[in-house]
C-alpha cells in the first residue's frame, strides 16, 4: 500500500482488482482496505452484452451510480435505463440486477452498507422465477 498511516485515502496503486464472471471489479473501500466499518465501495465495468444478474444482499443496502455508459438497472420488478450521473437505491435484501444490452461497456460505483455482514454477502436468484423470465416478457419496452 502507498504510505498511509490513517488508511483514509485510496490511491490507484492501492486498489484491489479482480475479474469476476460478470465484470472487472476494483475494490476502492472496505474494512480490509481502509478500515471502513459502515461503507464499502467498488467500481465495476460490465462489458457490452454482459450482466450482473438478479441477486440480493441480505444485510446490505446499496447505491449504484453510473460513471460512464448506460445500464438496464432493475430493482425488484421495476427497471430504468441509467446513464452517466444517474443512480439507483437498492434497499436491504431487495432483488436487483444490472444488465448491459448496449454496444459499449458500462462503469458504475456500487456503495454498500454496512461493510461487514453477518451471513451471506450475496444470494443469486437469477435462476428462480419470476426473475429468470422477467426480462424476456414480450410487453417489456425496448432498451436501446
Amino acid at each position: 500500500m502507498s504510505e498511509n498511516t490513517q488508511n483514509r485515502f485510496m490511491q490507484s496503486a492501492d486498489v484491489t482488482q479482480e475479474q469476476d464472471p460478470w465484470a472487472a471489479v476494483e475494490w476502492l473501500s472496505n474494512k480490509d482496505l481502509v478500515g471502513a466499518e459502515q461503507l464499502m465501495m467498488v467500481r465495476a465495468t460490465i462489458a457490452a452484452g454482459n450482466s450482473h444478474p438478479f441477486h440480493r444482499h441480505p444485510t446490505r443496502e446499496e447505491i449504484i451510480y453510473v460513471v460512464s455508459g448506460q445500464a438496464e438497472q432493475w430493482v425488484e420488478n421495476e427497471y430504468r435505463i441509467l446513464k452517466a450521473g444517474e443512480m439507483a437505491l437498492v434497499p436491504q435484501n431487495a432483488i436487483h440486477g444490472t444488465y448491459n444490452p448496449f454496444d459499449e461497456d458500462v462503469t458504475f460505483l456500487a456503495i454498500l452498507s454496512p461493510s461487514e455482514a453477518d451471513g451471506p454477502n450475496i444470494v443469486d436468484v437469477s435462476t428462480e422465477e419470476p426473475w429468470v423470465t422477467l426480462r424476456a416478457k414480450p410487453n417489456r419496452p425496448e432498451t436501446k
